[in-house]
């Protein structure tokens, strides 16, 4: 069997984490290994993953490809895999890689799986295995369709180390198909950026930042300025409750709040290393969301919530206000 490991490079022609990590999950099945990159360069990509055994690399490179776009990264995709002739195609389940997995592999005429977090080498077939039912249920995935194309979620996988080398990239040059041009990209100023998947720590606020407080009062300027404050001062992405994104919806609470932020049983599920949850209760719908991170915090009036129940690797049982204003004082 024949893997392509497939994946973007970044700015400046790397590789970034979720790509090393689909690398070593495409690298442990101990198949036949080529690497396939695409990008405004690849070059400094391929050489610092020279030594990871492929046995060729290809590589789709230029100005057409420098941004993300649907019709010039499947050009690329698919002109790597078809030199390829890969059985397995691997890539990360970054954003702009999940954009065109699909429509990559319709034109492939392969099967695809998306968001894995299991990929292994079994009796000489390949097993994957992925979450279903807001990670309730894990399921386990063989295919018989060839090619098969599969994506892999980050912080699933080890990414290989020491393997910076000297690499000979064949170049392709696939024609480009599409009707928009980039003109340039406008980002957000970094203190006006709350959602950050590359933080280390996650800070979730729940309903009872928005809720009436001692005296019957809400305080919901001082809440936004203290969430606001501890973000700016720590670089952590943020999350919320559903109720609580509800309330900012309807004009109650937290008006830079969106849906986006929604973590839990009908939100996202991060992987962040730390997370600390303020003001929501630990129940299942809480909990679920919770699941991958490796250290978990939480602090509630509430000495018998669900996060007291083992749900919690440290339960601070304080009035969130109080705690966040003093933690920002702290860290001035």
């Amino acid at each position: 069997m024949k893997v392509l490991f497939l994946a973007h490079t970044e700015e400046g022609g790397g590789l970034g984490k979720a790509a090393l990590e689909a690398l070593g999950a495409a690298k442990g099945l101990g198949f036949e290994l080529v690497v396939g990159l695409y990008g405004a360069e690849v070059q400094a990509g391929a050489d610092a993953i020279a030594g990871c055994g492929a046995a060729k690399f290809l590589g789709v490179a230029g100005a057409d490809f420098a941004t993300a776009r649907y019709g010039s990264d499947a050009s690329a995709c698919e002109a790597i895999a078809k030199a390829a002739g890969a059985d397995l195609i691997v890539m990360p389940a970054t954003a702009r890689a999940s954009r065109v997995a699909a429509g990559v592999a319709l034109r492939l005429g392969a099967a695809v799986d998306t968001r894995l977090t299991g990929l292994e080498a079994a009796e000489g077939k390949v097993v994957a295995t992925r979450w279903f039912y807001r990670q309730r249920m894990v399921g386990r995935i063989e295919r018989d369709a060839r090619p098969w194309l599969v994506t892999v979620d980050s912080g699933c996988f080890e990414a290989p180390s020491d393997m910076k080398g000297a690499a000979s990239v064949e170049m392709l040059s696939p024609a480009v198909a599409t009707r928009t041009v980039v003109t340039g990209v406008k980002s957000p100023a970094a203190d006006a950026q709350t959602i950050r998947p590359e933080a280390k720590m996650l800070l979730v606020a729940g309903a009872g930042w928005g809720k009436s407080q001692a005296g019957g009062m809400k305080r919901l300027d001082e809440a936004s300025q203290l969430i606001l404050s501890l973000i700016g001062a720590t670089k952590c992405s943020l999350g919320s409750s559903k109720s609580l994104v509800d309330q900012s919806g309807e004009g109650g609470a937290l008006p830079f709040l969106t849906h986006m932020h929604q973590v839990g049983q009908t939100g996202s599920t991060p992987r962040h290393q730390k997370g600390l949850a303020t003001c929501c209760h630990g129940e299942e719908p809480h909990v679920v969301g919770w699941r991958f991170i490796t250290e978990r915090r939480a602090i509630n009036l509430d000495a018998s919530c669900g996060w007291a129940q083992g749900k919690a690797d440290v339960l601070y049982v304080a009035d969130a206000f109080a705690v966040v204003k003093a933690l920002v004082e702290l860290l001035k």
